[in-house]
């Protein structure tokens, strides 16, 4: 098992997730790329964190709250009649990962680096597959989340934390906290 990050202070939690090995992309990944190029474009630049000021963290918060307050949960299989499929909600209706994208979009339009909006994959408290979006900041790592109307640090979230995005290259996946592979998908569920 990958340790996480060294923390400033003995007993407190880690500010930032250890990063391991590359890994494959989660299902659904492959599929909104070759259907929407420009939410994988990219290339290698430089892995950029967010300088946590009160107006960022404002907008974090307005952010997570208007998706989730305005993207209605309904799982892949009712909306599109398969197991997995990555979009944005267009039409007020999705699963986990596509309030991600949402999100990731809302921030990235409002002048965020992509780099610091990392889409991560996660196992939920009840073990299942789920999609949050990772924000890297000087202050740590913080998770939007449509199962959460608050935004918290990773290491108040109770989930265990499979692959996420590289900070570098958005279509290169890193695998998190554990070293053997998990096949995960989304759900729809909402708290």
């Amino acid at each position: 098992m990958l340790t996480m990050a060294a923390t400033a202070q003995a007993g407190q939690p880690a500010r930032y997730a250890s990063v391991g090995e590359n890994t494959r992309a989660p299902i659904g990944w492959i599929e909104l790329c070759a259907e929407t190029p420009g939410e994988c474009r990219g290339g290698d630049t430089q892995p950029r964190d967010i300088v946590l000021t009160q107006t960022a963290w404002t907008d974090l918060l307005r952010i997570n709250r208007w998706v989730n307050d305005h993207i209605k949960p309904m799982t892949d299989m009712d909306h599109w009649g398969v197991v997995e499929k990555w979009s944005l909600p267009t039409d007020g209706y999705g699963d986990c990962e596509d309030y991600v994208l949402l999100k990731r979009k809302m921030l990235i339009d409002s002048g965020w680096p992509r780099e610091a909006l990392l889409i991560t994959v996660v196992r939920d408290k009840q073990n299942d597959g789920h999609a949050v979006l990772t924000v890297k900041t000087d202050k740590g790592e913080f998770i939007l989340d449509n199962q959460n109307e608050e935004v918290v640090a990773w290491t108040e979230t109770g989930y265990r934390f499979v692959k996420r995005q590289s900070q570098s290259n958005p279509n290169i996946w890193v695998a998190l906290g554990d070293a053997k592979p998990s096949m995960a998908t989304a759900t729809a569920q909402r708290r």
